[in-house]
C-alpha cells in the first residue's frame, strides 16, 4: 500500500563518524521524504541512506556518498544487489556535463550458451562481477574521498551487525528452497531449522566483512587479481561454472554513451546499452505525440499503457548506435503513435514480454544530489532475488544470475542488456529531476508514469510516487490498486469496455520502485523521496 505517511522523524546526524547501532534501522525505516538546499540520499534501505547523509556531511560529494550507499547495501538488502552483480551509473557533475559508466556482468570468454539452456541458477549462471569495478572507477574519476573512507559503513555494518528489516527478511525466505543447495548459500543465509533468518535477526557477516577490508585497503585489483578472484574462480570452476582467472582480469567498467530525448520542452540524458535509457526515451516521447486528455485520468493511463506498450517493440532491436538515434527521434516516437491504435480496439500489440523474464523483486536504485549540484543516479542489480543463489564459502557475497537464458542468448566476452534505466531530466538546461528505478522490466513504465505525473499533473514528487501506475505486459493493462485513489473496480469495467484485457494488481512493490530527486521551483531545495512500497528512506544532511 502506498499510504503517503506524513511522519517527519527527528535524526541527529553526526558529521564525522558514522554511528553503527543496529536498532536504529527501525527508527528510521518511515522518513520516506526529506529536501534541502544542501544535499539529498534516497536509497533502498535506511542504513544506506545513512551512510550516505553521513559522507556528504563529512564533506563528500555526490559520487562519495552513492559509493557509501551502494557498498552498504551490498551487506544489508543482498536480497537485490552486491558486489557479485552489475550497475549502471548516470552522473551530472556541474563542471563538465553528463557521464556514465556500465559495469555489467560480463560473460566469461569460456562460455557456451548451449550448455546452459534451461539453467535459472546456480554456478552456471555466474558472470564476471562489475560493481567492485564500476563503484571504484566512479569514486577515482569523480569522487573526492578515500576508497577506505566511503567503504567503511559497509565494511562496519558486515562485522559489527545490522538488523534484518522484514521485507529482506520476507525476499530471502522466499527463495528459501534453492539457498539449500549450495554449501556456502546455507552457511551465511539459513539459521539450524534451515530457514532463512527472521526479522529483526542480528546479521553479522565477518567474511564479507574480510573482503570489503580488502578492498578498501588494496582497491579493486585484489578482486579482480588477488585472492579474492582465485578464490572466486576456485569454487566456480569445481561447482561447473564458467568464471576464469583471466576473464576477471581483464574486466573494465566502460564509458557510456549518453541517450538525449526530451518530452513537452523538458530534455533528458539516459544510458544507452547494456542499460534501457533508449527505450524510456521512446516511450516518453511517444506518449507526448498520442492525442490523449491528459487530464482525464483514464485517458492519461491509456495513452501510457500505448506509449510503452510501443516503445517495448523496440527492446530486441536495440543493437547499434545508429538504432539509438533512430528510437530516440521525434520522428520515430512519431510513426509509432500514429502505428498505435487509440481508442474503441479489440486487440492490443502483441508485446513480447521481452528477454528479460519480470519477477516481482529485484534491483536496487539510489539517486544523491550534493550542495553543489553534483548528481549521481545508481542502478545495481544481482537479477532476480537472491541472484544465482550462490556464495562462496570464506567470501559472504552472493553472485548476480546472468547466464542460462535469463538475459537471453549470452556470447562469450560480451554484456547483455536490462531493463536498468537511470535518467536526469533538464529544464532550461538545469537540472530538475533525477530518476530511477528498480523492478525488471517494470523500471521504464515506472519512470514514464512518475514523469508524467509530474511534468503532465504538475504534482509533487512524493504525490507521483505514491499515485498508482499502470503497466503492459504480454497484451495486460495492469492497473495498481491503492487504497483511496486509483485504480478500482470501474476503472476495470471501463477498460475491459474498451476491449482491454485487465488486471489489478493490490500487492505492493510490482510496479517498479523509485527513488528520485526532484527540484522545489518554488523554494529552490532539492526534495528526495523514497518509494512508500519498498524499505527505503530519504534524508538530507
Amino acid at each position: 500500500m502506498r499510504h503517503f505517511l506524513l511522519i517527519q522523524m527527528l535524526l541527529v546526524i553526526s558529521c564525522t563518524n558514522i554511528k553503527h547501532q543496529p536498532d536504529e534501522i527501525f527508527q528510521l525505516q518511515n522518513q520516506k521524504v526529506a529536501r534541502s538546499k544542501n544535499g539529498v540520499v534516497t536509497t533502498a534501505h535506511p542504513l544506506a541512506t545513512h551512510a550516505a547523509v553521513e559522507i556528504l556531511a563529512a564533506g563528500g560529494n555526490a559520487m562519495d556518498a552513492a559509493v557509501a550507499a551502494a557498498f552498504t547495501l551490498s551487506v544489508v538488502e543482498p536480497s537485490m544487489s552486491g558486489i557479485g552483480g552489475r550497475a549502471q551509473i548516470l552522473i551530472y557533475n556541474p563542471a563538465d556535463g553528463v557521464h556514465g559508466i556500465d559495469a555489467t556482468t560480463q560473460a566469461p570468454s569460456y562460455y557456451k550458451f548451449d550448455d546452459t539452456l534451461g539453467v535459472e541458477y546456480g554456478y552456471q549462471t555466474i558472470a564476471v562481477p562489475g560493481v567492485v569495478k564500476g563503484l571504484t572507477d566512479g569514486l577515482q574519476n569523480y569522487g573526492t574521498l578515500p576508497l577506505a573512507q566511503v567503504m567503511n559503513p559497509a565494511i562496519a555494518y558486515a562485522n559489527n551487525g545490522y538488523k534484518l528489516l522484514p521485507g529482506e527478511a520476507l525476499r530471502q525466505r522466499s527463495v528459501n528452497e534453492f539457498l539449500k543447495e549450495f554449501a556456502g548459500t546455507r552457511q551465511y543465509y539459513l539459521d539450524k531449522d534451515s530457514l532463512t533468518y527472521d526479522a529483526g535477526k542480528l546479521i553479522i557477516q565477518q567474511d564479507l566483512g574480510k573482503v570489503l577490508k580488502a578492498i578498501s585497503d588494496n582497491g579493486p585489483d585484489v578482486f579482480y587479481q588477488g585472492w579474492i578472484a582465485e578464490t572466486m574462480v576456485k569454487d566456480v570452476r569445481e561447482n561447473g561454472g564458467f568464471l576464469t582467472l583471466e576473464s576477471l582480469k581483464n574486466y573494465r567498467s566502460e564509458k557510456s554513451h549518453i541517450v538525449n530525448g526530451s518530452y513537452r520542452g523538458y530534455s533528458i540524458k539516459a544510458l544507452w546499452l547494456p542499460a534501457y535509457g533508449a527505450i524510456t526515451i521512446e516511450a516518453l516521447q511517444i506518449l507526448e505525440q498520442l492525442q490523449f486528455n491528459m487530464i482525464e485520468e483514464r485517458e492519461r493511463g491509456l495513452a501510457i499503457f500505448h506509449a510503452v506498450e510501443s516503445a517495448y517493440l523496440d527492446r530486441k532491436e536495440q543493437k547499434t548506435l545508429d538504432d539509438a538515434y533512430r528510437f530516440t527521434s521525434k520522428s520515430w516516437a512519431k510513426m509509432r503513435a500514429l502505428e498505435n491504435p487509440i481508442f474503441n480496439r479489440n486487440d492490443s500489440i502483441n508485446v513480447n514480454p521481452g528477454s528479460i523474464k519480470d519477477p516481482n523483486g529485484h534491483t536496487s536504485h539510489l539517486t544523491v544530489i550534493d550542495k553543489n549540484g553534483m548528481i549521481v543516479c545508481l542502478t545495481q542489480t544481482i537479477g532476480p532475488t537472491m541472484g544465482s543463489k550462490v556464495v562462496t564459502p570464506g567470501l559472504g557475497f552472493l553472485y548476480a544470475q546472468t547466464m542460462g537464458g535469463y538475459l537471453g542468448e549470452v556470447e562469450p566476452n560480451l554484456r547483455v542488456p536490462s531493463h536498468i534505466s537511470p535518467i536526469i531530466i533538464f529544464k532550461d538546461e538545469k537540472p530538475f529531476l533525477a530518476i530511477g528505478a528498480a523492478g525488471g522490466s517494470r523500471i521504464p513504465s515506472s519512470i514514464v508514469n512518475i514523469v508524467s505525473n509530474i511534468i503532465d499533473k504538475r504534482m509533487t514528487l512524493s504525490e507521483a510516487l505514491y499515485f498508482p501506475r499502470v503497466h503492459p505486459s504480454e497484451n495486460i493493462i495492469n492497473l495498481e490498486v491503492v487504497d483511496g485513489k486509483r485504480w478500482n473496480d470501474s476503472d476495470s469495467i471501463y477498460f475491459s469496455q474498451k476491449g482491454y484485457t485487465v488486471e489489478m494488481n493490490r500487492l505492493p512493490a510490482k510496479f517498479g520502485r523509485i527513488h528520485a530527486v526532484m527540484l522545489d521551483t518554488i523554494t529552490g531545495e532539492w526534495v528526495g523521496c523514497a518509494d512508500q512500497d519498498w524499505e527505503g528512506t530519504a534524508l538530507s544532511p
